[in-house]
């Protein structure tokens, strides 16, 4: 069974990776990620259905569009490699969890959304509503089911006080210092603060600050390679998601070792 979920997690990975593809060029666009079908943006030349089997067609193409010869970036089967492993990860994790068959949907659910709005941010510095706004909704109902699979009601309840939560402290820090982030981080953060505060306290103050500790350190790190001045914007939306990333798979234990080792417990 392990290995059949995961042998479904990495082929389910592939797919939806070169469907990100897609969101990445078009949402920030604001075009249709369903109509017309993808096309090759050198010659406009459509994308044949055995040209477009994830990773295997652009191998098997030299990378280079069948048409017209043009050169079909590395980045596209990235994409599709970099989300099939993260889903195996992901799937390979929650295998270790009682409650881990429940929370596939959303775990899945928030890789997707993650790699395509770590790419769009680093792109063009947003995150797009198209993306953030609806998986209030998805990620809500999601968080639903698994609670209503497990059991776990009060965690249902910490969702929605964590996520009220961390949306304010994020609204605080941009009514106080607008030059620090977007608006559309402090919409991304509502979602992030309802999934770290389902799966404990501890994963919500550690996801949190995680984010800030990461973003700091990189954005430190650029200003002593000289790669960026004081006054140089770096896209956060990345990091938050890192950060609740390791709040996610790491808080729980990271917050409990910082109050044995503060209380002495």
């Amino acid at each position: 069974m392990p290995v059949i979920l995961l042998g479904i997690a990495a082929l389910l990975g592939l797919a939806i990776g070169s469907f990100l593809n897609v969101v990445v060029w078009r949402v920030p666009r604001d075009e249709s990620v369903v109509r017309p079908a993808s096309a090759c943006p050198s010659c406009g030349h459509a994308i044949r259905a055995r040209d477009n089997v994830p990773v295997v067609s652009w191998l098997l193409l030299r990378a280079r569009c069948r048409d017209c010869g043009e050169p079909i970036s590395v980045r596209y089967p990235a994409v599709e490699l970099a989300t099939c492993v993260l889903f195996v990860l992901g799937t390979w994790w929650l295998l270790g969890r009682p409650d881990g068959l429940w929370l596939l949907p959303v775990v899945w659910y928030l890789i997707a959304i993650g790699v395509a709005l770590t790419l769009i941010d680093l792109d063009v510095h947003r995150l797009p509503d198209r993306i953030v706004l609806p998986s209030y909704v998805v990620v809500g109902v999601l968080l639903a089911l698994a609670s209503a699979g497990t059991g776990q009601w009060d965690a249902l309840l910490r969702a929605a006080i964590g996520m009220a939560a961390l949306w304010t402290f994020y609204f605080a820090l941009v009514m106080i210092y607008p030059r620090g982030m977007g608006f559309g981080d402090v919409k991304l953060s509502g979602v992030l603060g309802m999934v770290l505060a389902w799966f404990g306290w501890g994963p919500l103050v550690v996801g949190a600050f995680a984010a800030f500790l990461c973003g700091g350190v990189f954005a430190l790190g650029l200003v002593v390679l000289r790669r960026a001045g004081r006054k140089s914007q770096v896209p956060f939306g990345p990091w938050m998601l890192l950060g609740a990333t390791i709040g996610v798979v790491a808080g729980q234990q990271i917050w409990d070792a910082y109050l044995r080792a503060t209380l002495g417990g």
